[in-house]
């Protein structure tokens, strides 16, 4: 059941961004092990309290998955490791598609998992930048539906 986090408190923010890690881990082998702490405290300071975020809970009332959307974009959806391949990546997005209007996102051109992912939830490439936000050598692939 998704669920919509409105006031995220600390210790929940803490959780969805140790979520966030071992999902990255788990995931997206082309970082350099370097970037991991960058981007973890630009998800824990920046790009978490700016989001509007839904989560799915594990049977433990943790957060096996969540999304993060900005107006009609969907920002970031992770699925801790143990529950990939559960439907709750689909489930996320169709839920903040429906409810949430959400039409767009990005993804790393090299998270070919992710990709596949989000072409078998109907979104297409509109646009590609080389570089990510950040100025690294990650492309960002800018997709639609």
């Amino acid at each position: 059941m998704v669920e919509r986090l409105a006031s995220p408190a600390a210790h929940e923010l803490d959780a969805l961004t140790d979520l966030w890690e071992r999902s990255v881990r788990a995931t997206h082998d082309f970082l350099a092990p370097e970037d991991i702490p960058f981007f973890r405290r630009m998800v824990r300071q920046e790009a978490l309290p700016a989001a509007e975020i839904y989560v799915i809970r594990d049977s433990g009332n943790g957060f096996a998955a969540f999304a993060g959307i900005g107006a009609d974009r969907l920002e970031m959806l992770f699925v801790a490791p143990s529950a990939r391949g559960k439907g709750l990546g689909r489930e996320l997005v169709e839920h903040v598609a429906v409810h949430c209007g959400v039409r767009r996102v990005d993804v790393n051109e090299q998270n070919a998992q992710a990709a596949g992912f989000y072409a078998r939830m109907g979104f297409r490439v509109v646009s590609r930048d080389a570089l990510d936000p950040s100025g690294r050598p990650y492309p960002i692939l800018h997709l639609e539906r």
